[in-house]
């Protein structure tokens, strides 16, 4: 079992930064790779950032060179820096991580924090 918390989302104006947190808790040890989506009002979950166990990153097209995950092994904390905001970032932003303690593979998804730019 993994547990995440996200924290970090609020208000802001286009063309501004935030940076979301992820607390990660639980069966760390298992975990393949972590990442973050987002959810826009009447659209399907979509990737944002991933980074797996190996440190290998993946970015969704619309958000590069704008967007950078990174993490904290010591502190069991992931983070999304998010520069240059766009209206079309508005969304509720998952933290997420996939394990695999044997041979299947297990999804774990955080509670949301929602990300709101104003033009």
């Amino acid at each position: 079992q993994v547990q995440l918390v996200e924290s970090g989302g609020g208000l802001v104006q286009a063309g501004g930064s935030l940076r979301l947190s992820c607390a990660i808790s639980g069966s760390t040890f298992s975990i393949q790779q972590i990442g973050w989506y987002r959810q826009a009002p009447g659209k399907q979950r979509e990737l944002v950032a991933r980074i797996s166990s190996g440190g290998s990153t993946n970015y969704a097209d619309s958000v590069k060179g704008r967007f950078t995950i990174s993490r904290d092994n010591a502190k069991n904390t992931m983070y999304l820096q998010m520069n240059s905001l766009k209206p079309e970032d508005t969304a509720v932003y998952y933290c997420h991580a996939q394990t695999r303690p044997a041979v299947r593979f297990y999804d774990y998804w955080g509670q949301g924090t929602q990300v709101t730019v104003s033009s």
